[in-house]
């Protein structure tokens, strides 16, 4: 079957992952609901007909739909599942007391932020069981080899030197050093080293590479030309650990900020940009590898669902947020005009993104296709 097995085998990890990342993300809506006394009436995984049900004592309606692609939860005195916006049905005041949109400012501001967040906090919590069980490799920021011609012997770089700060931020790992250095292909960085037990400054320019990963996607970084001195794997504690999954999950949203900030900027091709196809094929890549690296993506991939709802898009959490600050500095919401077309704004722009990403899947899907035209 070639390509086209391998996509089926891919499409059950995908689909576990997604689920688990859309159900993150709509308990944490669901969970600050509730605790500021909304009444939730459904909770979907999916969307379309439904496959199971379940009402609980509070009314709301659990339930898995065929179409296994997102999901909803739907607040009371919603006009839909979006929460674009209020039914226009009548309510009487015990109705108003849970219904979404009667609700201070502040409530509804901390429910829509609360499903983004519970995105962060899951990733936290990934790299922290990670970090706490199979342990995590660890990598002094000592140079082990330098390659001929490279930007790191231009600046007189040698062997045995310890990298301390680069670009202004403390290096305690090399994956620190990688961290910053890909993001800032023929950038001036400084560096302080350690040498024979004294501190110098050096200021080197990584060269523009191109780095085809495992999935033949193709990304280009800054590389210094240098290599490890060796390897070893860290169990952490719980402290520990759950520091170590704070430490990752805010340099993980460093980094994507700074991708997309250079992707504006035009300084990062797009390219970079993943579609459903691509994060099907990693999902089913990483389950391959082992569940180690299938977390550790499941965790990379809540950070990049968060960060994207924040943004002030109409449609997403973000969008929500920016129409709450402004009712905020208003006094009181906006309109039914102004939210449509926001709504349609942020529809074109979620569209938009959305072929772009497929586009640079193009290679996957030309892939599939000529392995399907092969079967007949």
């Amino acid at each position: 079957m070639g390509i086209v097995g391998d996509f089926l085998g891919y499409l059950v990890p995908f689909l576990v992952v997604l689920t688990v990342l859309v159900f993150v993300h709509e308990l944490g809506h669901y969970w600050v609901a509730r605790r500021a006394g909304v009444r939730v009436e459904v909770f979907s995984i999916g969307f379309g007909p439904e496959i199971w049900h379940r009402i609980d004592s509070a009314g709301t309606r659990w339930r898995i739909a065929w179409i296994p692609v997102g999901g909803y939860v739907k607040f009371f005195g919603d006009a839909d599942p979006a929460s674009a916006g209020a039914s226009e049905t009548p309510m009487t005041d015990a109705e108003k007391s849970v219904s979404f949109h009667h609700k201070p400012l502040s409530a509804r501001s901390a429910i829509v932020v609360a499903g983004p967040l519970a995105n962060l906090i899951f990733a936290v919590l990934a790299f922290a069981a990670l970090a706490m069980t199979v342990g995590l490799p660890h990598t002094a920021p000592t140079v082990g080899a330098i390659q001929d011609g490279s930007a790191a012997a231009a600046a007189g770089l040698q062997p045995g030197d310890r990298f301390l700060e680069i670009d202004g931020a403390k290096v305690e790992r090399f994956q620190d050093l990688q961290r910053i250095v890909r993001l800032k292909p023929e950038q001036a960085l400084r560096a302080v080293v350690e040498r024979d037990g004294q501190r110098l400054e050096v200021v080197t320019t990584p060269r523009r590479s191109v780095l085809v990963d495992r999935f033949g996607n193709k990304h280009e970084i800054g590389l210094l030309g240098i290599s490890q001195s060796g390897v070893e794997m860290r169990r952490y504690g719980p402290i520990d650990g759950l520091w170590f999954g704070f430490i990752e999950t805010w340099h993980a949203i460093d980094t994507t900020l700074t991708a997309v900030g250079q992707m504006i900027v035009g300084a990062r091709s797009t390219d970079d940009l993943g579609g459903p196809l691509r994060i099907a094929q990693m999902s089913g890549q990483m389950a391959e590898t082992g569940v180690p690296s299938l977390v550790t993506f499941m965790a990379y991939l809540s950070i990049s669902l968060g960060l994207l709802n924040l943004f002030p898009i109409p449609l997403l959490d973000g969008g929500h947020l920016v129409y709450y600050l402004l009712e905020a500095l208003r006094g009181r919401p906006l309109g039914p005009k102004a939210k449509e077309y926001g709504f349609r704004i942020g529809i074109a722009f979620v569209a938009g993104l959305f072929v772009l990403a497929t586009w640079n899947d193009r290679d996957v899907i030309r892939r599939i296709a000529d392995a399907v035209g092969g079967l007949f």
